[in-house]
């Protein structure tokens, strides 16, 4: 083997992204409510950027204060975007010996050096407690329970064990397995068989501390039979989960009425009432913070043009503006070169938020004024006439990347007639019809949705059907695309959408 050292030139081109650019793109892609966020915790850190108060918002940027012979910046101050991300490199260039500086706006708080209270510490004391935890209010409730304390002490144990949906996530065995401590205190599976009886008597919504979804549905049942509930009908509903559950989930009906004797119609309206049991009682005590869905775009109908007119929904965030005083500083040579570059660094870091804010503002425009052209047949007529829309082509419509495109729909949502629509709905591919045709993946859903929800239940329709049924609609597609297509939709199988 035979080694050897050398000098060799290697001509190469590589794209790098600089932490600037970079942070313009995370700007297009966060939705509005996260961009909120960010402007908040911009405004709190960097001392540069302030909000327009008062008439202020309302006037020029030129007459909102005095910039210092700078232009001013202000957030709403887009211009048509024709060319993506162009200033904000111009930006960068102008400012990239600020951006290099070893001062960061993040590491500074005015609050902390002029003595004035800290705004977000402030926030933070007005936020509203963490909810309690599943196990801390059933530990709270079976502090309640008149048990002795070898039954109280296995109880304990046992809510350890109990998992979210409110269900006894293992069997007794192994939590005391899990749990040496307790065997050496002379825990036994006895005394939690005790406990556990216990804490299904005590603990409230009925179900809770169950071993299997069976035995929570019929701990339900009892409860519903001692609250005075028709006990005939809850008789039937018992039996029918303790003894043919698994008939009832596969829907095979006649099966349960051969071998019970009931009808069809009572083991309907058996069914009907085990409508008012939970299979995860536990979900009832765990609050569950959804968040709002607050749309990007609004999209309205205008009757004189015979056209559809978006409009932004960025009514959320405050006015912007860099600081024409801070502005003035970062060139005043009566403060030190530290102070001043500290200042120059939060003048761009303010400059360049609001420069991505209003990109962010033109592209999102940009590519919903395509979708509202492309899309007409879908606000005119509904979402199975939504035709295929790639990125790429819209991409190479406005002249962008295809990234930029896929960052300003990513997250997003869209007000319109039809109601809230992800604006990344918009863009799919799609098949031709026989007619010759294009239509998107989502309207072929819509379309399957519709089939379905028309068909005779008694006699619902096969996947071959449903492939059948899309073809004669002019849409040929596979079987085994219509099941991938039923289960996106949540449709069950036919043996299971069959009424009897």
């Amino acid at each position: 083997m035979r080694f050897e050292a050398g000098q060799h030139a290697k001509l190469s081109q590589q794209m790098k992204l600089s932490p600037r650019m970079i942070q313009s793109m995370e700007i297009l892609q966060l939705p509005i409510l996260a961009l909120q966020e960010r402007v908040d915790q911009e405004l709190e850190s960097n001392i540069a950027l302030e909000v327009v108060e008062g008439e202020q918002a309302d006037q020029p940027p030129d007459e909102a204060g005095d910039s210092g012979g700078t232009e001013e910046m202000v957030v709403g101050e887009a211009g048509d975007g024709a060319d993506d991300f162009e200033r904000l490199s111009d930006l960068e260039r102008d400012y990239s010996e600020a951006a290099d500086n070893e001062y960061s706006s993040s590491s500074y708080s005015p609050s902390r050096h002029a003595g004035e209270r800290d705004r977000k510490q402030d926030a933070m004391a007005n936020l509203e407690g963490r909810g309690a935890s599943l196990g801390e209010q059933l530990l709270h409730q079976w502090t309640f329970a008149e048990v002795d304390e070898d039954t109280a002490a296995a109880g304990a144990l046992l809510i350890l064990s109990v998992n979210d949906d409110g269900l006894l996530g293992t069997d007794l065995e192994s939590i005391l397995e899990q749990n040496p401590d307790a065997l050496s205190t002379g825990m036994t599976v006895p005394r939690l068989e005790t406990a556990l009886e216990a804490l299904q008597h005590w603990l409230e919504p009925p179900g809770l501390a169950a071993r299997s979804i069976q035995e929570c549905l019929i701990l339900q049942v009892e409860a519903m039979k001692s609250q005075g509930e028709d006990a005939v009908e809850w008789d039937t509903v018992r039996e029918l989960i303790e003894h043919h559950l698994d008939d009832l989930v596969q829907n095979r009906l006649p099966k349960i009425t051969e071998s019970t004797g009931l009808t069809i119609d009572q083991v309907r309206d058996a069914m009907t009432a085990m409508h008012r049991l939970n299979l995860a009682p536990g979900r009832d005590l765990i609050n569950v913070e959804v968040a709002p869905i607050i749309p990007d775009v609004i999209v309205d109908y205008d009757e004189q043009s015979d056209s559809y007119v978006a409009a932004l929904c960025d009514g959320v965030l405050p006015p912007l503006r860099v600081s024409p005083r801070y502005r003035s500083m970062s060139g005043d040579e009566a403060f030190d070169k530290e102070t001043r570059s500290f200042i120059s660094r939060n003048v761009s870091n303010a400059e360049w938020l609001i420069e991505s804010i209003n990109q962010r503002s033109n592209s999102l425009l940009r590519v919903v004024n395509v979708v509202l052209s492309r899309q007409r047949d879908f606000f005119d007529i509904g979402p199975q006439h939504l035709k295929p829309m790639p990125m790429v082509d819209v991409a190479e419509q406005l002249g962008v990347h295809v990234a930029t495109v896929s960052r300003a729909v990513s997250g997003k949502w869209m007000q319109t007639p039809r109601g809230m629509v992800q604006l990344r709905r918009f863009f799919s591919g799609g098949t031709e019809t026989s007619e010759g045709e294009n239509v998107s993946w989502v309207a072929v859903k819509a379309m399957l949705g519709e089939i379905v929800e028309a068909e005779d239940k008694s006699k619902p329709f096969s996947d071959e059907l449903l492939a059948a049924a899309l073809k004669e609609r002019g849409v040929d597609i596979a079987r085994r695309t219509i099941v991938k297509y039923r289960q996106q939709l949540g449709i069950p199988p036919a043996r299971l959408r069959k009424q009897y």
